[in-house]
């Protein structure tokens, strides 16, 4: 019978979500009782960040299993300290406080899917000569900070396509498709809009569809996963008539974040306008989507977003979404009205196009980054007023017919303002 009982670990929630990041302390208490006087080797606690990926493809002989796995960090704290000699514990209860900071890294999110997991643990062991380690585990919901280039995705996004109906019928269906904005938040809501001109002899019906996309990596081979998470269909178009269709498309409560920093797991989101003609290849417009917390869009936005209110800059918990910890690349991403040139994904159309014009000349930048949405701040703020001119820009105007004073008497030569002390006269 052990004589440990009521093993408990706990530990200090930083926000009202009870979300970790990059750079907090992780705070708490290991709490146990002795039946009796008890010799350990070691009380400790440990923190760690790990993913995981496994998947089996294939029956029978051919069954193969792909596996992968990454660290992302690992600290451990003793509360009584490893000794081959053992260290004796007294009967009754006992309390050990722990303090971890989590390392200032880029690590991706919490994740759990179907063939694999991003897990963030705290786990406090008890160990003893000659027995199984007494341990209690508690899983952390970690939040990444590494959202880049949220301030490109705050505009409209649009394009169009064209298809030629054949075999069948005839004729040609265009689509034009909007979608307000390419980054939100798990129960945000997206405004899409589609112009369909059905030019052919079919009768076609407008879509539109949320499409979340997994993928797995083990080696050079991956696991593509893909889920419906919205789906919308709008009326009949007959032929040679054009209609609108608009949409709100939810995002679901519970989604999960856009993952783009783990080497074996990724996450993206696309929302995909289209229109289904039957017996044809469909036309499609496919708008890619950045999901991250609300905090993150209200950082960016400057106004509330989503059910939670934003924490203010310099908290204790990093948690609260200051700005990025991590570089940008060369060229800052401006944030605000009118911020938002940036360059097509890969996935879009040939012919999409950003819904914020700049209304500053464009130049091209040397490193391949969009250029800013405004001039560079090396101008004083509108407060400060420009010094006047220290000698008349023209020379000045003299009354109808007078002649103008020597050159000499009007610009003195430098000399003279110094006095004949010469510079190292003192005042």
């Amino acid at each position: 019978m052990s004589p440990i009982k009521d093993l408990n670990l706990t530990y200090q929630a930083l926000n009202e979500q009870g979300t970790f990041s990059a750079g907090d302390t992780i705070s708490g208490t290991v709490s146990f009782i002795l039946t009796k006087d008890t010799k350990v080797k070691s009380v400790a606690v440990k923190a760690k960040g790990d993913a995981h990926v496994r998947w089996t493809e294939g029956t029978g002989d051919d069954k193969k299993t792909y596996t992968a796995h990454r660290r992302y960090f690992k600290e451990k704290e003793y509360c009584v300290a490893e000794k081959d000699s053992g260290t004796v514990l007294s009967k009754g209860p006992h309390q050990f406080k722990f303090n971890f900071r989590i390392p200032q890294e880029d690590m991706p999110s919490s994740f759990m899917g179907s063939s694999g997991r991003i897990v963030y643990l705290l786990e406090a062991s008890i160990s003893r000569s000659w027995r199984f380690p007494s341990s209690i585990q508690k899983e952390l919901n970690f939040v990444s900070k590494s959202f880049p280039h949220i301030g490109q995705a705050l505009c409209p996004q649009s394009g169009s396509v064209s298809k030629e109906v054949g075999t069948f019928s005839k004729g040609q269906v265009n689509l034009s498709a909007t979608v307000n904005k390419k980054a939100c938040y798990p129960g945000d809501t997206l405004s899409a809009f589609a112009n369909i001109s059905n030019n052919s002899t079919k009768d076609v019906t407008s879509k539109f569809n949320l499409v979340q996309k997994t993928v797995y990596r083990a080696g050079g081979d991956t696991n593509v996963v893909q889920k419906s998470l919205f789906k919308s269909v709008g009326d009949v178009i007959h032929p040679n008539t054009e209609a609108t269709a608009s949409c709100q498309v939810k995002i679901p409560d519970d989604a999960i974040y856009t993952l783009h920093n783990c080497e074996i797991i990724s996450i993206e989101y696309y929302l995909k306008a289209y229109v289904d003609i039957s017996f044809s290849f469909d036309p499609e417009v496919v708008f890619p989507l950045v999901l991250v917390p609300s905090s993150v869009l209200a950082f960016y936005t400057a106004e509330p977003m989503g059910p939670y209110q934003p924490a203010a800059v310099g908290g204790q918990s990093y948690s609260d979404f200051p700005p990025p910890a991590f570089p940008m690349g060369p060229n800052p991403v401006p944030i605000g009205p009118g911020a938002c040139q940036y360059p097509p994904h890969p996935t879009q159309q040939v012919n999409m196009t950003s819904g914020c014009n700049n209304q500053w000349p464009q130049q091209t930048t040397p490193y391949g980054f969009p250029p800013a949405a405004f001039p560079p701040a090396a101008y004083p703020p509108s407060s400060v007023q420009p010094a006047a001119p220290t000698a008349p820009t023209a020379p000045p105007q003299f009354p109808q017919g007078e002649d103008p004073p020597p050159y000499m008497a009007l610009y003195p030569p430098a000399h003279d303002f110094l006095g004949s002390s010469g510079p190292d006269q003192k005042s």
